[in-house]
């Protein structure tokens, strides 16, 4: 009789936790970050991320310095579909930026989330380049999790 009712307030401390928790889901508020206006090297590289994050693949092509080699559009968005670029995994804290007239470098810490759990996740330093371009602000580099190998190089058949 007591192993019964032991029972019965283990299972009925499990279904409290169930509906605690669905109830903490369906009421959640959706993290909706805003685009920042491009008008610095720090905005243009966090609207890109942003872009990424939300799927956007437009809008962060649009980012994209006109340059030699710039990949099609479709070549952008394959890069993500393909799983040759994987941001899944990687939060960006967007630094200050170094201007030195027409260019610019901002750095960023890349967080990595761990991949398994008995590990912590890391942060690595790197940076963002960007030129102007005509008044606007373009990227011509961003770290591996944001950028394939191949943009801006010439390609040979």
């Amino acid at each position: 009789m007591k192993q019964d009712r032991f029972l019965i307030g283990i299972l009925a401390g499990i279904g409290v936790l169930i509906l605690l928790a669905l109830v903490l889901f369906f009421t959640r508020k959706e993290d909706k970050r805003e685009y920042m206006t491009a008008d610095s090297p720090e905005a243009v590289v966090y609207n890109y991320v942003l872009a990424i994050t939300n799927d956007d693949y437009k809008k962060a092509y649009s980012y994209l310095a006109e340059k030699e080699h710039k990949p099609s559009y479709e070549q952008f968005r394959q890069s993500f579909f393909n799983g040759s670029i994987y941001s899944d995994n990687v939060g960006v804290d967007v630094g200050t930026a170094e201007i030195d007239g027409a260019d610019a470098l901002v750095d960023l810490d890349m967080v990595y989330s761990p991949s398994d759990p008995f590990s912590g996740g890391y942060t690595n330093t790197d940076r963002a380049q960007l030129v102007n371009q005509n008044g606007d602000w373009k990227l011509t580099y961003m770290p591996y999790n944001f950028w394939a190998y191949d943009w801006y190089q010439e390609q040979f058949k």
